[in-house]
């Protein structure tokens, strides 16, 4: 039996995966196995010795310590993809917005509820204020194409949009999901200088931070609008204000607002929306539910941000799954030990990311705890389980 804490509300969907016969889901656990959490903040949580997977339904994995996490051998899964569509949809909706002004005229016509003038007449006479252009015909520059970016080219360029797509580090998943009518940016700065619009879907990392700034908007259009529907921080908050006032970009749609931006003419506030769908609550907490149980039952790893990923077939009832640095002779030391005790390797995979290694062995043989403990003393091991699949 797992015990998986539930750090939020999770949509009841991941009990189809989690059956109550083999684990008790609950959010009062004090020795989970495995956590799976939303937005929860798990910084200052006190990680348990038990704990040895952590399912965030979500992609964004800013509210758990990673570092803390991979030195105790805890694998981080994310749900990436699972929430694109309803990110997709609201970022279309945000292309005709920015450029229609369909929020500036809403907020007219609410303001003028204790006007004495008639409303009809009103809007005809006014509404001439909040004329804008249509997407179709118009260059979309969309930097990132991952499962959202992806989304997005397709879809604005089905509805005429002439779509150039940036990133230097494409998987080859992405590019097959692309349609052949996004054009590819060779540059950066292509597709700054061409774009009418820009959209970006990339990561927060200490690299991406203020990736649009004053630099990067003086080489744009003047006018363009910017959608940011990925992380606030990607975008500097006051040299998007400056560009804003002076018309170097004609509206700013995110959603991530903050206080500086509120009140800031062509500055389009959402209140982070991009996955407030059913729909994709479901699909976060479906993919986290199903990556968290393939691990404690298989030792599988599937769509970690800490750990390589890592699968391999069952041959064997036990298996043996290690967490450790990525050093030299790492396996050979491992398969030598079991040699010693006559136990043999019916299967085995080893794969590393950066700094840090996983390797999954299937044996055929008895295992004692001073085999485990031979194991786990070898230097730059992190974590040794043992799943018995009797």
């Amino acid at each position: 039996m797992y015990n998986i804490k539930l750090m939020n509300k999770i949509s009841d969907i991941i009990y189809d995966n989690l059956p109550k016969d083999k684990f008790n889901v609950s959010d009062s656990i004090d020795d989970p196995h495995g956590i799976i959490v939303r937005s929860a903040n798990l910084h200052d949580m006190e990680l348990p010795p038990s704990l040895m997977a952590i399912a965030r339904a979500g992609a964004g994995v800013n509210n758990i310590p990673i570092d803390k996490c991979t030195d105790k051998g805890i694998v981080v899964f994310n749900t990436p993809g699972a929430n694109a569509n309803a990110v997709k949809e609201l970022v279309i909706g945000a292309l005709i917005m920015s450029s229609r002004k369909l929020y500036q005229g809403i907020t007219w016509v609410e303001s003028q509820k204790e006007s004495k003038e008639d409303i009809a007449k009103l809007v005809e006479k006014e509404k001439s204020k909040f004329s804008g252009p249509e997407i179709k015909g118009k260059k979309l520059g969309v930097i990132g194409l991952g499962a959202i970016g992806a989304l997005v080219a397709n879809d604005a360029s089905a509805i005429g949009m002439k779509v150039t797509g940036y990133d230097p580090h494409i998987s080859v998943k992405a590019a097959w999901a692309l349609s052949p009518s996004v054009k590819r940016a060779q540059s950066l700065d292509q597709l700054l200088e061409e774009s009418d619009y820009i959209s970006i879907h990339i990561p927060l990392m200490a690299e991406t931070r203020n990736y649009i700034s004053k630099d990067t908007i003086s080489k744009m259009k003047k006018g363009v609008r910017i959608l940011n529907f990925s992380r606030g921080e990607l975008v500097n908050t006051q040299d998007i204000i400056n560009a804003l006032k002076d018309g170097s970009v004609g509206c700013y749609v995110t959603d991530f607002p903050n206080e500086d931006l509120i009140d800031v003419d062509n500055a389009i506030l959402v209140p982070h929306l991009g996955a407030s769908t059913p729909e994709s609550e479901d699909n976060c907490a479906d993919m986290a539910s199903t990556e968290l149980r393939s691990f404690l039952e298989t030792g599988n790893i599937v769509n970690s941000v800490n750990f390589p990923n890592c699968e391999m077939q069952k041959t064997s009832k036990l298996r043996i799954t290690i967490s450790h640095k990525n050093v030299p002779n790492m396996v050979g030391q491992i398969a030598s030990g079991l040699a010693k005790h006559h136990i043999n390797i019916s299967d085995m995979v080893n794969k590393s990311r950066e700094s840090i290694a996983y390797t999954m062995i299937d044996i055929e043989g008895e295992l004692t705890q001073d085999i485990i403990s031979q194991i786990e003393n070898i230097d730059g091991v992190i974590k040794v389980r043992v799943i018995n699949s009797k």
